[in-house]
């Protein structure tokens, strides 16, 4: 009798080898591919950190730079100082916002420019939520008059999932911007039943509401120290860097995992199954 080849099962069946194999070949090469493109997103997404880092060390911009850029979207994250005068009854509390894990509000006043007919939105900073009474917001102090306000040009305010649609707040009608001749004047009282809590802030539709001149292609992030009842410790932006890095080995490992299955069910196990078989003395 002569004796049967090592891995004659498999020389049967040479269709099924070039399926698992031509299979394994593919998914290997989706995988490895999917994996190097999360690696390059993170690249970019390390690009675009280094990119916000060196925007925030140039020199602060004044105001007539500020005025005069054709799309101040180009020089976000960059640091502006700008002077003009606080319209605090248009202020805004964005509730759900957090600092340091402890959830309260972020508070957004209109700023209007000294010399000109435009306002500005200013992230001013955060204060606590009242857990007793949602509703019962905590001092915040504003200045009269004109003031100087540094921080970092910046989008407007990020939006949160928000559950269902609600009719707009109405607010008080503003009062027109101040200009450098003009001497500062008190805001005019909140309209009655006017809440500022919301849940989101749309620019465009906040214009339209106040009737104010607002700029609504970026905001101004206040800097610096906790002041006037405000915490200003911003959290960074959340670019997804852990996240990639997380998919692209997620992406790796499977494909090293196809591989070693591969090698074992196609190679190893077969020539266990051979060397068992001869050991046996089954030809």
């Amino acid at each position: 009798m002569t004796p049967e080849p090592l891995y004659s099962e498999d020389r049967r069946r040479p269709g099924r080898f070039w399926l698992i194999t031509i299979a394994a070949v593919l998914t290997v090469a989706a995988t490895v591919s999917l994996g190097r493109w999360q690696l390059s997103r993170a690249a970019q997404k390390e690009a675009l950190q280094a990119d916000i880092d060196a925007q925030k060390l140039k020199p602060a911009l004044t105001q007539a730079e500020f005025l005069a850029l054709e799309k101040a979207s180009d020089s976000l994250h960059r640091p502006v100082r700008l002077r003009g005068l606080w319209l605090p009854t248009q202020t805004v509390y964005l509730d759900n916002r957090q600092m340091h894990g402890t959830p309260g509000f972020y508070v957004l006043t209109p700023f209007a420019l000294e010399g000109t007919e435009q306002a500005v939105m200013v992230q001013r900073g955060w204060i606590q939520r009242n857990f007793v009474d949602r509703t019962q917001l905590g001092a915040v102090e504003t200045p009269a008059g004109i003031v100087e306000v540094t921080g970092l040009i910046e989008p407007p305010p990020s939006h949160l999932l928000e559950l269902g649609t609600s009719a707009p707040t109405p607010v008080p009608a503003a009062s027109a911007p101040a200009t450098a001749a003009s001497a500062p004047a008190a805001p005019a009282p909140a309209a009655e039943g006017y809440s500022p809590i919301r849940q989101n802030l749309d620019l465009e539709a906040f214009r339209a509401e106040t009737k104010l001149p607002l700029r609504t292609d970026v905001s101004l992030q206040q800097s610096g120290p906790a002041s006037e009842g405000l915490q200003r410790d911003w959290p960074a932006p959340a670019l997804g860097l852990e996240r990639h890095y997380g998919y692209a080995f997620q992406w790796f490992g499977l494909s090293a995992l196809v591989v070693i299955l591969y090698v074992w069910f196609q190679f190893i196990t077969p020539f266990r199954r051979s060397r068992r078989r001869a050991r046996d003395g089954r030809f």
